[in-house]
């Protein structure tokens, strides 16, 4: 009898220290450098905008990087984008005073993330690979609970760094972690079958993404559904808090500019363990999390927005509305989380393991294309409308709370079909011919 492998394999444990080094210094680039150009510009509009561009080549590269990783070792893929990575932030240090900042930081911004979008899909796909179905959703709590924790160590150091040294010392430590990630991903060993390919590289690439929309579209429509609701909740949700809480806290709320930088990394912090808190429940809660739960986990993100709102009311006490906004946004985090890792394990049992990278994806890549619309429409929102931001926290809640509540049919049957397809593992459903 083959023994199942679990979250305690060598290489699942090289995975997750590997993911810890390297998201930690994409987590701390990802504080310091908007806020660096908020800092310098003041403008939020701007502020938006470039990262709402940011997030464009990752939207592309998401369903490129499932197919290369289904084509190619998955170790290899990882190695190679954390070395390009460590590369790209070392020419930014060379050049960085030498030109000017505005298209020197959107240029790097928008190759990080278009690295970190090729990368994912590697990540994601490698831990079926690793993991056996029954530990599946604890190891991809881990994973979140990794990213999460890197999430929240790195935004309050970089709060402290950047406020006592600017943004030199952040650049030296991310290359360090990224150079220290790549030793780690060369220690790993990932299964892999070479897929049989005829034609062009770029002909099998549509082919292959297009068998993998059309596995959701037909094969698994719920899954479809679900990457639309999940786009949902990034459009009102997400965005909110990546524009909205540096915006409020950096330049509202009334705090000195030092000050303002430090509480807005203490913030990240909370929110940081705000999603680790959501992983460690979705991991000791795995057996207990149906698909019936995901509806009153989105209503409970509406709520904490909602709540958010709420905090910016308080009057004459910016102490406290920022304290009341940073718990109920990493409340949001919390729960946001836990459905994200549950919606994770209905991708990955759901969909059959050599096309694993590419369903993936393809997944990824609809439910975080609103993001940078998102970004946009709430950079330019927060330049105009002043004082009445709390309006759009109310009006994000309420409208995530309408949208869940129409969508609970989807969850109506889905723990059936999950339930045949752990049976039936290693096979799963078939894309269609």
């Amino acid at each position: 009898m083959i023994r199942e492998k679990t979250v305690l394999s060598k290489d699942f444990v090289l995975v997750a220290v590997g993911r810890i080094v390297s998201a930690f210094g994409n987590q701390i680039l990802r504080y310091a450098l908007p806020l660096s150009l908020l800092t310098q510009t003041g403008s939020s509009a701007l502020f938006g905008s470039i990262s709402a561009a940011s997030f464009l080549p990752m939207l592309v590269l998401f369903p490129i990087g499932g197919v290369i990783a289904d084509r190619l070792n998955k170790r290899s893929i990882m190695l190679v984008l954390d070395l390009c990575t460590a590369i790209l932030i070392s020419v930014f240090c060379l050049l960085s005073g030498k030109v000017p900042i505005v298209p020197l930081m959107a240029i790097t911004m928008i190759i990080l993330y278009a690295l970190d979008g090729a990368d994912r899909p590697a990540v994601k796909a490698s831990i079926p690979a690793l993991i056996g179905s029954k530990q599946l959703m604890k190891a991809n709590a881990i994973i979140d609970m990794v990213d999460s924790t890197a999430g929240m160590a790195g935004p309050v150091l970089g709060g402290l760094l950047f406020s006592a040294f600017g943004l030199t010392h952040i650049l030296t430590i991310s290359i360090s972690c990224f150079f220290a990630s790549v030793v780690l991903d060369a220690l790993i060993h990932i299964p892999h079958q070479k897929s049989a390919a005829s034609g062009s590289i770029f002909s099998v690439g549509i082919r292959d993404l297009k068998d993998s929309f059309r596995f959701m579209r037909q094969n698994c429509p719920t899954l479809w559904k679900l990457s639309l609701l999940f786009s949902a909740s990034n459009l009102l949700l997400t965005s909110l808090i990546l524009i909205g809480l540096p915006v409020l806290i950096v330049q509202r709320l009334g705090f000195a500019p030092g000050n303002a930088n430090r509480l807005y990394g203490y913030a990240q912090g909370v929110f940081a363990a705000g999603a680790v808190l959501g992983g460690f429940l979705a991991g000791i809660l795995s057996a207990k999390l149906k698909a019936k739960t995901a509806v009153p986990l989105l209503i409970g993100c509406s709520l904490c927005a909602i709540l958010g709102g709420a905090a910016l009311q308080i009057p004459n006490a910016p102490m406290h509305s920022y304290i009341v906004l940073i718990i109920s946004c990493g409340l949001l985090l919390t729960v946001h989380t836990v459905f994200q890792i549950q919606t994770m394990t209905f991708l990955q049992l759901l969909t059959p393991p050599a096309f694993a990278g590419k369903v993936i994806s393809c997944f990824m890549c609809i439910a975080m294309c609103t993001i940078p619309l998102g970004q946009l429409i709430y950079g330019f929102a927060f330049e105009h409308i002043g004082s009445r931001s709390p309006l759009l926290f109310y009006t994000a809640g309420l409208l995530m709370i309408g949208i869940s509540i129409a969508s609970r049919r989807i969850f109506h049957d889905i723990d059936k079909p999950i339930i045949s397809s752990r049976t039936a593992h290693p096979h799963r459903a078939e894309l269609p011919k």
